[in-house]
């Protein structure tokens, strides 16, 4: 961890020396989280995380910008149990945990038709706003909101036809980062278009083959969204590995419409995902932030009584088990850059009700962090800097 905040504050110091008026901005969250135990799980466990998410954006004359970006987590009780599982290096106090990690460090090169990125940065591709499968590098769970989109060592490029279209070319390195034979290296290129109320994107990308393997994964991504009275999107993406020959198992799509009414106080959204078996949502491939069956359903409504305080109703449902987890949330900005939020989260599922019935994914015994949760309580104070 010592040598990781070397390299960002060096390279940050670079920058600032040759740079045009770095910009620094970020985050700090305080979450306080409180869980009844079910089951076999401890009757009542707590935990305590302070976070820190810090950006810096610097110009390099008149073409060039250098981004950067680092986390700082220190942890306590249920929280440092949950980090730690996750993996990462953290460094052990009299009563904490702690670690920080490099987020974004990369550099764009701006052209009158045409840009470049290089190095650490985030690659997200679809319309999806929930489940979003063609955003594949980012495997995401509404489980799990505060998850930030992870970042990818490589390098994109992008050209703009004209002020509504946009065509890239993308290359990374591989998954595991020890692997050095060329395996697991992806690329790939999208395009994009943008209308009055509708846009598309079409997506392509190949990942070389691991050691062992004489053939890689195709994945082919389509997403549509449109604005007509209501907001509508369709988001999918196939992959196929020849030696899975998984046929539609390796499909993943999602489709959802939300809508704004009373003046914008009022705001539904709902989605629905299919994720097949070999599918990029799926747990054989996303195990963190992946689904073990087939077809999922989540729903929201949020009504704010002013600008200040809002209150949202959400639901994500496991159809093929009968399995939800419904959550409550309040937020209130107690004054301008902080805001108070507390979130109340219940697993259900049919062993609630009946002693016999099968448990299902998000149930009282779900896998995760939260094994065991019968009622998950978190409050969040966080402060935009």
């Amino acid at each position: 961890m010592h040598k990781t905040a070397f390299l960002f504050c060096a390279l940050a110091a670079g920058a600032a020396l040759y740079a045009q008026g770095p910009d620094f901005s970020g985050l700090l969250d305080s979450k306080l989280t409180l869980n009844a135990g079910a089951g076999e799980a401890q009757a009542f466990s707590f935990g305590l995380e302070e976070y820190a998410n810090l950006r810096l954006q610097s110009k390099l004359g008149e073409r060039a910008v250098f981004y950067g970006a680092f986390n700082l987590i220190a942890v306590t009780g249920s929280a440092a149990q949950a980090a730690s599982g996750l993996g990462g290096a953290f460094v052990f106090g009299e009563n904490y945990a702690a670690s920080m990690e490099i987020e974004r460090l990369y550099a764009r090169f701006s052209g009158s038709f045409a840009d470049v990125d290089a190095g650490l940065m985030r690659l997200g591709f679809g319309f999806g706003q929930i489940f979003a499968p063609s955003d594949f590098m980012n495997g995401r769970n509404p489980l799990f909101p505060d998850a930030r989109p992870r970042a990818v060592l490589g390098t994109a490029a992008s050209f703009y036809p004209n002020d509504d279209s946009k065509i890239s070319a993308f290359a990374t390195g591989p998954r595991n980062p020890l692997n050095a034979d060329g395996g697991g290296v992806l690329a790939g290129a999208s395009a994009e278009t943008h209308w009055e109320k509708a846009s598309v994107q079409l997506l392509y990308a190949f990942e070389t083959p691991e050691k062992g393997s004489g053939l890689g994964v195709h994945r082919t991504g389509l997403s549509v969204k449109a604005d007509v009275e209501i907001g509508l999107w369709l988001d999918a993406l196939y992959s196929y590995n020849h030696e899975e020959r998984t046929d539609i198992g390796g499909l993943s799509a999602s489709a959802g419409a939300d809508y704004s009414f009373a003046g914008g106080d009022c705001y539904v959204l709902a989605e629905y995902l299919w994720s097949g078996e070999e599918s990029v949502s799926s747990n054989k491939t996303a195990p963190a932030s992946g689904f073990a069956n087939r077809n999922y359903l989540y729903a929201m409504f949020r009504y704010a009584f002013n600008d200040y305080t809002a209150l949202s109703l959400a639901c994500l449902a496991g159809i093929d088990d009968a399995s939800f987890s419904p959550a409550v949330n309040f937020d209130y900005d107690v004054f301008q850059g902080f805001t108070l939020s507390v979130n109340a989260r219940v697993p259900l599922d049919r062993s609630v009700f009946d002693a016999d019935g099968a448990r299902g994914e998000f149930g009282p015994l779900p896998p995760g962090a939260n094994a065991g949760s019968r009622l998950l309580v978190t409050v969040k104070g966080r402060l935009k800097i």
